[in-house]
C-alpha cells in the first residue's frame, strides 16, 4: 500500500477532537482509528505494539544491524481539528494541477483559488488531494501518519538499508493541546524523535510559540430597558470595551514570523453575563509573559473604573517554546537537515507559528523537532495536500534512519 492509498483510507475515520469532554481520547473515533492502525502495524510485522486505554499507540521496528545506533522515534497525531467537521470526508485527486481555480463544491460555489491561496501555484503540475468543500481534509496529521507507515513499510521491504531501532508513536488530542499530556516518554524509550506535523515541503522546525488560553468573564445587571437608566450594566458592552483595549494590529491576520498575537476565538453572552476567549501566542518568553500580564492589567483597570469586580480573567499556560530544549542537542536538527538535502529537498528552518506535540514532549525529556508532512491550509475546507509532498516526506524519514546508521 503506497502513501496515497494509506492517506485516503485514514481520512475516512472521523477523529475530530473535542476539548469539552474531559476524557482521553476526547472522542471515540480516535480509538477506532488507533485500533485500525494497530492492526496495520501488526500486519507489517512490527514488535512491541501497545495500545493503551487513552489511545496512545506505540510500536517498534527493530534494528537490522549490530552497530550501536541511538533509538529514535517518529510521531504523528490521530485527531483532526475541532474547527471544522472531519466526518464523511470526501477527498478528490486533482491530477497534474494546471494552476487554475479548483471547484470544490459547485452547488455552493466553493473554490480553491490561487487568488486567495497563492501557495497553490508552487504545486502546479503536481497531483493534489482536495476536499469537497464541506469538511476539512485531515492532512493535519493523517498525512504524517501515512508517511511514517509508508516509510516503515519501505524499510521492512529493503533490509539492505541499515538502520537502528525505530519507535513509532501515534497519539490523540493534539489539536486541543493535550496530545503529549499522557504520552509516556519513558515507555517510548527514544533518545530523540521527530513529529511529522509540519506543512510545506522542506520545513524543519524547532522553535514554536509559547502559548496560553485566556477566558475573561464580564458580569452585568439586567433591568427592564424602559427603566434601566443608571441601573443596567450590559456585560456584552463591557466585553466589547475590553476587546477594543487590546492592540488592533496584534492579531493573527496582522502578524507573521516571530510576531506574537492575541486571538479572539469565542464570544458567548447576554446582558447578565458574557465570556470571551482568547489564545495568547509569542515566541519570546518575555513578551509572552508581558501579554498575559496585560490581560490582567486591563481587567484590573476596568474594575477600578467600574468601582466593582465585574470583570475576571482565567489565564492558563498551554505549552512553551521548545528551542531551549533543542539547542543543546542540535545534532538532531543537523541529521534531518542532511536527510532532506540527500533526497533533493532544500531545508527551510523556520519557527512554527503554532505548536506541536513535540514542544511538550521536549519539555518532558524527549527532544522532538518538527518535520514537514506536506499539507496546506489546515483546519478548514480549503485544506489540500500534494501527493508528491507526502512522497518526499516518506523519503526523508527513510533517509534519516539510513544516515544515522551510516554515521556510527
Amino acid at each position: 500500500m503506497d502513501v496515497t492509498k494509506r492517506f485516503l483510507k485514514y481520512v475516512s475515520f472521523d477523529t475530530q477532537s473535542d476539548e469539552n469532554t474531559e476524557v482521553t481520547p476526547s472522542t471515540p473515533g480516535q480509538m477506532e482509528f488507533a485500533k485500525y492502525l494497530k492492526t496495520e502495524l501488526e500486519e507489517l510485522g512490527l514488535e512491541d505494539i501497545t495500545l493503551n486505554e487513552h489511545a496512545y499507540l506505540f510500536a517498534t521496528l527493530p534494528a537490522n544491524t549490530d552497530e550501536k545506533i541511538p533509538t529514535i522515534g517518529f510521531i504523528a497525531h490521530m485527531d483532526t481539528s475541532p474547527d471544522m467537521s472531519g466526518k464523511n470526508v470526501t477527498p478528490r485527486i486533482v491530477q497534474n494541477y494546471d494552476g487554475k481555480d479548483i471547484v470544490l463544491c459547485a452547488e455552493e460555489n466553493i473554490l480553491l483559488s490561487p487568488a486567495q491561496f497563492p501557495e497553490l501555484l508552487a504545486h502546479k503540475g503536481e497531483d493534489l488531494i482536495v476536499t469537497d468543500g464541506k469538511t476539512l481534509l485531515g492532512a493535519d496529521d493523517k498525512a504524517g501518519i501515512a508517511e511514517i507507515m509508508s516509510a516503515i513499510a519501505y524499510l521492512k521491504q529493503h533490509p539492505e538499508i541499515k538502520h537502528g531501532k525505530i519507535r513509532i508513536g501515534f497519539n490523540p488530542d493534539e489539536e486541543i493541546g493535550l496530545g503529549a499530556h499522557k504520552f509516556d516518554v519513558q515507555k517510548f524509550g527514544c533518545e530523540w524523535a521527530y513529529t511529522m506535523d509540519g506543512s510545506e515541503v522542506g520545513e524543519l522546525e524547532y522553535e514554536n510559540f509559547n502559548a496560553a488560553s485566556a477566558k475573561i468573564t464580564f458580569k452585568g445587571r439586567n433591568v427592564h430597558p424602559g427603566y434601566a437608566k443608571d441601573k443596567m450594566i450590559n456585560s456584552m458592552l463591557l466585553a466589547n470595551r475590553f476587546m477594543s483595549l487590546l492592540p488592533a494590529n496584534e492579531t493573527p491576520e496582522h502578524t507573521e514570523g516571530y510576531e506574537g498575537f492575541y486571538h479572539l476565538v469565542g464570544v458567548t453572552g447576554d446582558v447578565e453575563k458574557t465570556i470571551i476567549s482568547y489564545i495568547i501566542r509569542d515566541h519570546s518568553r518575555e513578551k509572552f509573559e508581558a501579554r498575559k500580564q496585560e490581560i490582567q492589567h486591563l481587567v484590573d483597570q476596568m474594575n477600578k473604573e467600574l468601582g466593582q469586580d465585574a470583570v475576571s480573567a482565567e489565564v492558563k499556560d498551554q505549552y512553551y517554546n521548545m528551542r531551549e530544549k533543542i539547542e543543546p542537542v542540535m545534532h538532531v536538527i543537523d541529521l534531518a537537515f542532511a536527510a532532506m538535502e540527500a533526497v533533493g529537498i532544500k531545508p527551510n528552518v523556520k519557527p512554527i507559528r503554532g505548536g506541536t506535540d513535540g514542544a511538550q514532549l521536549s519539555f518532558k525529556g524527549l527532544p522532538c523537532p518538527n518535520i514537514f508532512a506536506g499539507g496546506l491550509n489546515f483546519h478548514g475546507r480549503y485544506e489540500f495536500v500534494p501527493i508528491q509532498s507526502m512522497e518526499k516526506a516518506t523519503r526523508v524519514i527513510v533517509k534519516i534512519a539510513e544516515l544515522l546508521a551510516a554515521s556510527k
